[in-house]
């Protein structure tokens, strides 16, 4: 169906203005100020409403294959495009790990028949799998991720000699979960050595400490300096990382970026009295310091992408006792929102919000034709209403567990519709399409 969107506010590309974008089949035909007379098979008033592009969310744990207890490639996308996200990211932590081609391929064909927004995936490094990370079409796949701290199996790259290898050799971007793995396992067990099991959730980020995080994330900086890497740091934590990356300067011309994640941007270490291990990650939320440090890198273009790191578990998962509560929760729902609250608020503008969460995204993994409103570009796009207030419960969730730390939370903004490659495929609250294609890359 073609799609005329008339007399919206456009955000996109640093600037807002009122237009209309006309859709014919999978792509953005026309922008302009007046096409009411454009032939269209669907027309859509959409005066006081706010157009932007699909967010790109460079890092989500979808769960499938494996753990589709947690989530599903169909349920998480479902509640990505509720979102307002277009376009994701996958990690290679489902079961068994995407550490092959083929692998890696099982699940693309998973999520060409399931996926309602678009979607690439992540092939993963192992100590042992060298050899298949080289073999990755840098064209058809996003990149490499390399868990430099605490994880499951052997998804965990402590090997020196490995990673340096990876650093020198191979030739997209490198994501990083940077952890000091040694330093987490001498903390742990120094806490269960006086509370047993059942550590207080608060000491959380007295075990995944700013020591922690440092000391993995500044090796991986001074490694992919050495080596020329295209690395990417993902969810950056504390206010000590922020001095290692550079303020300001061109995304086209950053080999060194980072990524902050909506939770520890929203949540400090005070909210763990209420949300206990709900608002358990890794990275660990930490001071308020830190979140208004990283809210500060953001603003100075040290920090140039905004994620979820969305990895859902069942409530009855969450609800264990610390040691064996697992890390992780459901955001895709809810990061824009959270964002768009920060907009109204004053600390942010929504242009800024917009760039880091839909441009960036896009510049950085080079993807093909997506992540701007541009004429002859895919037709990702989201429909905003900015004075529809509305609050996170259970009946209005998407995620397959059915929970969010965002719970009771109210909102003033929703998503009123959702596009992706010119399907509509969300439009009130409810999931009415599919439109996910495979992700292409300028590599």
């Amino acid at each position: 169906m073609d799609f005329l969107i008339l007399n919206a506010k456009i955000i996109n590309e640093g600037r807002a203005f009122e237009g209309d974008v006309l859709i014919r089949g999978e792509r953005i035909e026309k922008i302009g100020q007046d096409l009411q007379s454009t032939p269209a098979k669907k027309v859509i008033d959409a005066s006081g409403k706010i157009l932007i592009p699909g967010v790109i969310d460079d890092q989500v744990h979808f769960r499938e294959p494996g753990l589709t207890h947690k989530g599903s490639i169909y349920t998480e996308s479902r509640a990505a495009v509720a979102g307002g996200i277009t376009s994701y990211m996958e990690m290679p932590n489902t079961f068994p790990p995407t550490f092959t081609q083929e692998l890696l391929e099982d699940k693309y064909r998973i999520a060409s028949k399931q996926s309602i927004a678009n979607y690439s995936f992540y092939i993963g490094a192992a100590n042992d799998n060298f050899e298949e990370v080289m073999k990755t079409d840098l064209k058809q796949v996003c990149g490499l991720k390399i868990f430099m701290g605490s994880s499951t199996g052997n998804l965990l790259v402590d090997n020196p000699a490995v990673l340096e290898k990876l650093f020198s050799s191979f030739p997209g971007l490198i994501a990083t979960h940077c952890e000091h793995e040694p330093t987490i396992r001498k903390n742990t067990e120094e806490f269960k050595s006086k509370y047993g099991d059942n550590i207080p959730i608060e000491m959380h980020p007295f075990i995944r400490t700013e020591e922690a995080c440092y000391l993995s994330s500044s090796f991986a900086v001074s490694l992919a300096k050495k080596k020329g890497t295209r690395l990417h740091v993902l969810h950056i934590s504390t206010a000590k990382e922020l001095e290692l990356f550079n303020q300001g300067g061109n995304l086209s011309e950053k080999k060194i970026t980072a990524e902050a994640c909506i939770h520890h941007l929203w949540f400090n270490d005070r909210d763990y009295k209420k949300l206990g291990t709900k608002i358990k990650w890794n990275p660990a939320i930490k001071t308020k310091t830190d979140q208004e440090k990283i809210f500060q890198g953001i603003l100075e273009n040290r920090i140039d992408v905004i994620a979820t790191d969305h990895a859902p578990h069942t409530l009855e998962e969450k609800e264990s006792a610390y040691i064996k509560a697992p890390s992780g929760g459901p955001l895709v729902q809810h990061g824009l929102m959270a964002m768009l609250e920060f907009y109204k608020q004053g600390k942010i503008s929504i242009e800024t919000v917009i760039e880091k969460m839909c441009h960036n995204p896009a510049l950085l993994f080079r993807i093909k034709e997506r992540g701007f409103i541009r004429e002859g570009y895919f037709a990702d796009l989201v429909l905003l209403n900015p004075n529809q207030p509305w609050t996170v419960n259970k009946t209005n969730i998407l995620a397959k567990c059915g929970w969010s730390p965002f719970e009771d939370q109210l909102f003033t903004s929703a998503v009123e519709k959702t596009w992706v490659s010119g399907q509509m495929v969300y439009a009130n609250g409810t999931i009415i399409g599919s439109g996910g294609q495979r992700l292409f890359f300028n590599n």
